[in-house]
């Protein structure tokens, strides 16, 4: 996801993908660890994707207040 289609989502999408998308990261680590991943980068970029996400809601969270 890229940081112009997260704007344009609002704070309650935003707190869902971000929901959704550690989950899936929880679930990476775990298959990791079995040895289950062949595609180990999805971890770094839904790290990336998590802090981006986070980083915009806080931006809008502080223009609200």
């Amino acid at each position: 996801m890229t940081s112009k289609e997260i704007r344009e989502l609002s704070p309650t999408e935003i707190n869902s993908k971000l929901r959704e998308l550690r989950e899936q990261l929880l679930q990476l680590r775990l298959r990791k660890q079995t040895g289950q991943v062949e595609k180990t980068h999805e971890l770094r970029a839904i790290r990336k994707d998590i802090a981006r996400l986070g980083t915009i809601l806080n931006q809008k969270n502080r223009q609200a207040a």
